[in-house]
């Protein structure tokens, strides 16, 4: 096949076999184990006879042959059944195939339960498609020399986008482009590239914790297979991951099977691969690496996992991964930001680095002292981010929205102290002859060296931009103003009353008491302090008006209050001016900017009696105002473009109603 789609699309035709028997939604439960099976069965096929050969002549020796037969297959698995594919057998088919499933090692028959492939099989028996699958499938040549692993990958992730539209899914949830994978990986191992080079033999680590098929680790290891090829070095990158979804968790057991490290040609780096929820139950917890990857999915509830991260946070704060203030249970991105960070090797054992791909919502959702904010404070204030990359729009499978990639790190060289790198890549990418659901462009290898260019080169550019960490940081300041009101029983406020919920609480008897005393006041005007006493008075004298309390007599208030700029503000029983609830606002003023200052330049011009609330502090450093911090791109990225001249405007709009009035023409003639 010539492409990676049509040798998907040639393998998905087996659903015709299936049309009538299974429903639409079940095809990827068939098709996708049958693929892995052919896939496995092709790398073993040149090793059959020896290891059928091997066990025949060795089973009663009592000599464990794992090793032995690993050795043979020059892969950490094998298959010791005298079936394949082909010699299943028209007449007992399921029951020959579970024998050859279950005649694979234990890592690789476990790929299989994973898709509840006995049940599946069941089904297909009964139904009488089993042996025309088999034979399908067994006519198909996925060896590597065939199919090599990325197209092998691109196939996987193939059929797996159209499974999981299928069943109405998320595609974010299951992979991520290739080229946006490709761009994160450069990103991520290109600066040390020389140390790689320098160090021959070097072995490092590259985590995934929400990995998917394995796309990202799958091309972080030929990325340093590439250095090897080009500079006679034997740089290793040794993959692990955690994945929630049983069926890719398969795939990428699958992948993993057939790679190998040059160091250790024995080691299954399948082991390297968890399932699991990374939040709620790392299976790595005592695990760190050099290097870090990921793509959560965009905007997903983590409220499955809730329970076991807020214990976490609660017991172990900084100590263990989630320190900062938690985000809103609604998205869970920034937790993997944690994650991330928290896995990274120590400063101490030479540090490591991260790559995470998010949508623009880590960027800025939250206010100052809520969850994202104290996360993006946690990051900034402890330096640990390098840049940050937007990326075109429309990349992606699902969603035409705007994702950014981050870097970390807790090893920052030097010049990259205390900055953070802001490239703007949106203009990068090439229209895609055909569309693949939203994503309608793609990063061409070109435009990623490009872009890992300018992040190389951490220059300040049309399209790259340095600033201090604490250029992102304001402070949230609550700036109040006297409360400056009369009361006026009027129409009005009898109306807006009716609204209020202590009104409401109410017997009958006392709203229409309340209502008759009002409408006989209609028109007074009472000081703020005076018309409490006035309302106390008034129950003394009227049993029906029944008991006031604080919340009603703030229902009066409100809803009787008139604002007066000529009064003098209104003191409480201290002598303390009251403030305005209704005039209180907020001002964000940039981290080094002295309130004071800021206040007689943008506030006080406007409103000469305001002031800033004292009390309103920061919980971690004390001081007056709410420390935050957000990251606008479109601020620092912005370029005005003038209106379009009227006149050229007015000659466009004539030229579209002469063409209307030419088109009616011809309709009424």
């Amino acid at each position: 096949m010539s492409t990676n789609t049509a040798l998907a699309d040639f393998i998905w035709k087996n659903a015709d076999d299936l049309w009538g028997n299974f429903k639409h939604v079940d095809f990827g439960k068939v098709i996708l184990p049958f693929t892995l099976l052919r896939r496995l069965e092709c790398v073993l096929e040149p090793t059959r006879d020896q290891v059928r050969e091997t066990v025949k002549k060795m089973k009663d020796s009592g000599i464990d042959l794992d090793v032995i037969l690993r050795t043979q297959t020059g892969y950490p698995f094998y298959n010791t059944s005298n079936y394949d594919l082909r010699s299943l057998g028209a007449t007992r088919t399921r029951q020959n195939l579970e024998d050859y499933i279950a005649s694979f090692s234990d890592n690789a028959r476990v790929i299989f339960e994973q898709f509840d492939f006995a049940n599946t099989l069941a089904r297909m028996d009964k139904a009488g498609v089993l042996y025309k699958i088999c034979q399908n499938f067994a006519a198909i040549d996925l060896h590597p020399d065939a199919v090599p692993e990325r197209v092998m990958s691109n196939v996987y992730e193939h059929l797996i986008r159209r499974f999981g539209a299928e069943v109405n899914e998320a595609a974010e949830d299951f992979m991520t482009p290739r080229d946006v994978v490709h761009l994160a990986i450069e990103l991520l191992l290109d600066p040390d590239d020389q140390m790689f080079i320098d160090n021959p033999g070097l072995i490092r680590t590259l985590y995934d914790p929400t990995c998917g098929t394995g796309g990202f680790l799958s091309d972080g290891m030929e990325h340093v297979n590439a250095l090897r090829d080009r500079y006679s070095v034997a740089p290793v990158i040794v993959p692990y991951g955690q994945e929630l979804e049983p069926e890719t968790h398969a795939v990428c057991l699958a992948s993993m099977l057939l790679k190998t490290v040059e160091s250790d040609p024995g080691r299954d780096l399948s082991k390297n691969i968890k399932l699991g929820s990374t939040l709620s139950d790392d299976k790595l917890a005592n695990e760190r690496f050099h290097y870090c990857v990921s793509n959560p999915p965009f905007g997903k509830k983590w409220e499955m996992d809730q329970a076991a991260v807020v214990r976490e946070h609660q017991e172990k704060g900084f100590e263990g991964r989630f320190g900062p203030k938690l985000p809103r249970v609604s998205d869970g991105s920034m937790l993997f930001l944690l994650h991330l960070l928290s896995k990274l090797e120590t400063p101490e054992r030479g540090g490591g680095r991260a790559a995470i791909v998010l949508s623009g919502s880590p960027l800025f959702n939250g206010n100052a002292g809520q969850g994202e904010s104290e996360i993006r404070r946690y990051l900034l204030e402890e330096d640990v981010v390098e840049a940050i990359i937007a990326l075109p729009t429309e990349i992606f499978f699902r969603t035409g929205i705007g994702t950014y990639i981050w870097l970390l790190s807790n090893k920052k060289p030097a010049d990259r102290k205390g900055k953070v790198q802001l490239i703007d890549a949106t203009a990068l990418f090439e229209p895609m002859r055909k569309s693949e659901g939203n994503k309608r462009r793609r990063v061409g290898d070109g435009q990623i060296r490009q872009i890992v260019q300018m992040y190389a080169d951490f220059a300040e550019t049309k399209e790259s931009r340095l600033f201090d960490s604490r250029d992102f940081g304001y402070r949230r300041v609550k700036v109040l103003r006297p409360l400056r009101k009369k009361i006026v029983i009027s129409a009005e406020g009898l109306a807006e009353l009716a609204d209020e919920t202590a009104w409401g609480k109410l017997a009958p008897e006392a709203q229409t008491a309340w209502t008759a005393l009002f409408e006989a006041d209609m028109g007074e005007a009472h000081g703020w302090h005076r018309f409490e006493a006035w309302v106390k008075n008034a129950t003394k004298r009227d049993a029906e008006l029944g008991k006031v309390n604080a919340a009603l007599i703030k229902a009066f208030q409100k809803s009787f209050g008139v604002r007066d700029p000529d009064l003098d503000p209104v003191l409480d029983k201290k002598g303390q001016v009251i403030p305005d609830d209704d005039l209180t606002d907020f001002e964000n003023i940039p981290l080094g900017t002295d309130i004071r200052d800021y206040m007689a330049q943008e506030v006080l011009a406007h409103a000469p009696d305001a002031y800033v609330d004292e009390g309103f502090r920061d919980e971690y450093d004390g001081q007056v105002g709410v420390v935050g911090y957000e990251i606008n791109f479109n601020r620092y990225f912005y370029e005005y473009q003038p209106p379009r001249d009227l006149e050229e405007i007015d000659a466009e709009l004539k030229a579209v109603e002469a063409e209307i009035a030419a088109v009616l023409a011809e309709v009424t003639e």
